[in-house]
């Protein structure tokens, strides 16, 4: 047979779906397992959201619709938007996509060709470079560290600018680490972008979990209008993973083109979802705020708890719903860590080298579980935390 076509041989997948499935082989082996590896809300939709789709495909909402989107949900969003962020959205310009991960994907495949240079975070999500090598872009990594308060340095990105740059991309509340980028380094990052005319991808998904503060979206920036796609979606702000609703926002210029790859690949979003959007973006009950409360409510706790396991240290969340723990102290790799905990104590959780080889000593959890999942996993990482003090003692 001829071979496959070589960009799948550079894809990769996710350490969290990897883990997932050891995960279940072992529940299914009759095994207890504490699940904090996948970023997925235990919430679920508030009833007007359910009645809202209900109502949907009873009114015959179930054909096919609009390319870019329902023009009326399209338009939920920019109030949506107005509201949460003060950034103002044309509707024409809002793109619907089946998940967030679909409409970075099709943003990427609009803007870069082979030999382009992308700058993304790392740690970050396992996406940004695994499609940018599948597009035959080039990787190049800023590094968020612990001494940085996981920020991203403006001095590194400018530094890593080359003529062959063609993009940015940036993530706040970031995925792994739990940290939210402040104003005064997304302005330089803005600044840089406008200076090198580049492009920039806002990875927004998790703008609503948010624990202080005012969430600052990058297209608040002077310039970044005509240069910013923010991808954004309702599976973490409105716990709606499963309903695979996802959009980007793109400047004028760039819309047909996202329109013809929507074409192109999945033709429209389901019509009766994206009116269940609608209602979750209006968030009549105030699912949204009582969700985060209770998010950063968890996260304090755990990250308390976390520190208190011999040889962690956790920053504390400053939003998503991620623990990032340092477990370099234990003398073990993150990944055998992570193998203690699953298979001896029944919590799962995600090594760092799943988010870069920078974050090689670190450890993702995700606290959307109930508090007392989150107590009961302390109280177990506790009881095979000798593992690895025996061999701190002989060190």
């Amino acid at each position: 047979m001829r071979p496959l076509a070589s960009r799948i041989h550079v894809l990769t997948g996710e350490g969290a779906l990897s883990v997932f499935a050891h995960a279940n082989e072992l529940e299914r082996q009759g095994k207890s397992i504490i699940h904090l590896e996948l970023g997925e809300p235990d919430f679920h939709p508030d009833k007007p959201v359910l009645d809202a789709a209900k109502a949907a495909l009873d009114a015959g909402k179930d054909r096919y619709c609009n390319v870019a989107g329902v023009p009326a949900l399209r338009e939920e969003i920019a109030a949506y938007l107005l509201r949460t962020r003060s950034i103002t959205v044309d509707p024409n310009n809002i793109v619907m996509a089946p998940g967030c991960k679909i409409a970075l994907f099709l943003a990427m495949m609009a803007l870069l060709e082979p030999g382009d240079e992308v700058l993304y975070p790392e740690p970050g999500f396992p996406g940004y470079p695994s499609i940018t090598r599948g597009f035959g872009g080039i990787c190049v990594p800023y590094l968020l560290t612990e001494k940085n308060h996981m920020q991203p340095d403006p001095d590194e990105i400018a530094a890593k600018i080359t003529p062959r740059t063609k993009l940015i991309i940036t993530c706040s509340p970031n995925n792994p680490t739990g940290s939210v980028t402040s104003d005064a380094v997304q302005s330089r990052i803005s600044e840089l972008a406008v200076q090198h005319d580049l492009y920039v991808i806002s990875d927004e998904i998790y703008g609503r979990i948010v624990y202080s503060g005012e969430y600052f979206s990058m297209l608040r920036y002077p310039g970044m209008a005509e240069r910013t796609l923010i991808v954004d979606g309702f599976s973490k702000s409105f716990a709606m993973t499963g309903w695979r609703l996802g959009y980007t926002i793109a400047p004028p210029q760039i819309v047909p083109a996202m329109t013809m790859l929507s074409i192109n690949s999945y033709t429209c979003v389901a019509e009766f979802s994206q009116y269940a959007g609608i209602q979750a973006l209006r968030d009549s009950g105030g699912a949204v705020p009582r969700m985060v409360a209770e998010f950063a409510r968890r996260g304090a706790r755990f990250a308390e708890g976390l520190n208190r396991v011999p040889a962690f240290r956790c920053l504390a969340p400053e939003g998503a719903f991620y623990a990032w723990v340092n477990v370099a102290d234990t003398g073990l790799s993150a990944e055998e860590v992570c193998r203690i905990m699953l298979e001896d104590a029944g919590v799962a959780a995600i090594p760092g080298a799943a988010f870069g080889p920078s974050a090689r000593d670190f450890v993702r959890f995700s606290f959307a579980s109930s508090m007392e999942m989150l107590d009961e996993a302390i109280t177990r990482i506790m009881k095979v935390s000798p593992a690895w003090q025996s061999v701190v003692a002989t060190r």
